[in-house]
């Protein structure tokens, strides 16, 4: 690709906000650019089943889910660039990107990064990982049905996994490093207040144990550490959920876009950021919601904004 060319429009990320931006720019003829990253189709890639995105009532593999958001967007003409772009320039028009040894430009850009769960460091979490290790309740709850799971955490995001999965498993346990929890009052009273919640405090998961003789391994417990005495215990489990926070894959912009203190893109009710035509979509800048469909929205207003832009700043079609 030469770097003289300046594109209408390029689009950071291949999660589902980024591909539903694509589909939307390639049919108003605006040529979309994705640049994949370092792990086309997000989060969604390492999910087995997608049971709750809307239009298909027997579940959908997560990866396969996926591949169909990219094969529509690239029917209507998106190109696809499988690299990571690793900085951006802002201050000058149009904006010029670098990806791996390209340099390209741009009038406008959507960013779709997504965000990464953060892990506890096991290697035992990559074993089981969505065989028993999971980081969505909402979106992986509901294959635990009237069974036992733990919740890692003692925030928000952890309160409300918990009793989410209260709703649906017979037993919840929620494991924290601490004797008090850091989530609000009113988070914390209700999960302290669900009968089939139990609290294991000062504790942190060594290990998680299971099955691994048959093809696809099955969690069946944890171990943990009592932060205070050093004593070790077991207990069962058929899954853990982890909800101790998301990191924003924002690091490569440097802090040259307005990130709010836990490094989210900030963004206005039009997805635009505080750079005028540059706007971000999905879980780089969502951090309440964090679902497919949810996600996908945000890349559809971020196209559309895109596409006014554009023909507002009379870019469209140069």
């Amino acid at each position: 690709m030469s770097d003289k060319k300046v594109n209408e429009v390029i689009i950071i990320g291949s999660g589902p906000a980024g591909w539903t931006a694509a589909l939307y720019l390639a049919r108003a003829n605006m040529s979309p650019i994705v640049y994949t990253g370092k792990q086309p189709g997000g989060q969604l890639t390492t999910t087995t089943e997608v049971e709750n995105f809307p239009g298909f009532p027997e579940g959908r593999d997560g990866p396969e889910l996926m591949m169909d958001m990219e094969k529509q967007a690239k029917r209507f003409g998106t190109e696809i660039i499988y690299k990571e772009v690793s900085d951006i320039n802002f201050d000058a028009r149009p904006f010029t990107m670098k990806a791996g040894d390209d340099e390209v430009s741009s009038h406008a850009i959507i960013i779709a990064t997504g965000a990464s769960p953060r892990m506890l460091g096991l290697e035992s979490e990559q074993t089981f990982w969505n065989r028993g290790v999971h980081t969505c309740a909402v979106c992986d709850g509901g294959f635990y049905r009237g069974k036992t799971v733990a919740v890692v955490g003692g925030g928000d995001s952890a309160m409300e996994e918990a009793t989410y999965l209260a709703k649906l498993c017979e037993k919840v346990y929620v494991i924290h490093r601490r004797d008090e929890l850091r989530a609000s009052k009113i988070m914390a009273d209700r999960a302290l207040g669900t009968k089939n919640i139990e609290f294991i405090w000062n504790s942190t998961v060594e290990e998680v144990t299971g099955d691994t003789s048959g093809n696809f391994p099955k969690t069946t417990g944890l171990k943990l550490k009592d932060t205070q005495t050093d004593e070790s215990r077991s207990i069962d489990v058929d899954a853990m959920f982890l909800a101790i926070g998301h990191i924003p894959n924002t690091a490569f912009l440097n802090d040259k876009i307005t990130l709010d203190d836990e490094k989210y893109i900030v963004v206005d009710e039009r997805q635009q950021t505080n750079i005028a035509g540059v706007y971000a979509a999905g879980d780089v800048h969502d951090k309440v919601y964090r679902q497919a469909i949810t996600a996908a929205g945000m890349g559809c207003k971020s196209a559309l904004e895109v596409e006014r832009y554009l023909t507002r700043e009379g870019l469209a079609g140069e």
